[in-house]
């Protein structure tokens, strides 16, 4: 895997690295390079994590329902399955939403296929994911420190 193919998360618990597929979503891997590389996600809380199903990240506000500057866009839904260490593009009820948040899945999600944005799997550091925090909000997030488009990392 090349190096710009990669994202590197230093989480408050380790770190993760986030394997790219802009085969099956360029516009989202786009996002996601360009939020990483331009400190967007640094310091970002792990707002929305479901025991069993995923751990939601990528609103600066830590409430669920910020994003980036940068317009929304158009869903790459995709045949890829919600499976453990799927990273998929969170959005609101409208389809062509999806900004700057995402989650990552514990376990197998297969209701969200094709409904869903899938830009990646997690290659590293799943066992880091496992221990975020838990909570709707947690009491006490876990952030990304630190995100990083692979070789600069």
């Amino acid at each position: 895997m090349a190096d710009n193919e990669t994202i590197v998360l230093e989480t408050t618990k380790g770190r993760v690295v986030i394997g790219l597929r802009p085969d099956l979503a360029p516009n989202h891997v786009e996002r996601i390079k360009t939020l990483a590389g331009q400190g967007f996600y640094d310091g970002v809380p792990f707002h929305r994590v479901i025991d069993g199903f995923m751990a939601q990240t990528g609103d600066p506000t830590g409430t669920g329902s910020g994003g980036s500057e940068l317009p929304d866009l158009k869903a790459e839904f995709n045949a890829e399955p919600h499976v453990r260490g799927t990273c998929s593009m969170a959005r609101t009820n409208f389809p062509h939403s999806a900004n700057s948040q995402f989650f990552i899945c514990f376990d197998d999600a297969r209701f969200l296929d094709k409904q869903y944005t899938v830009w990646g799997k997690v290659v590293e550091g799943m066992d880091v994911i496992d221990t975020i925090n838990k909570g709707e909000p947690p009491r006490s997030p876990d952030k990304i420190v630190k995100a990083s488009v692979g070789a600069a990392a």
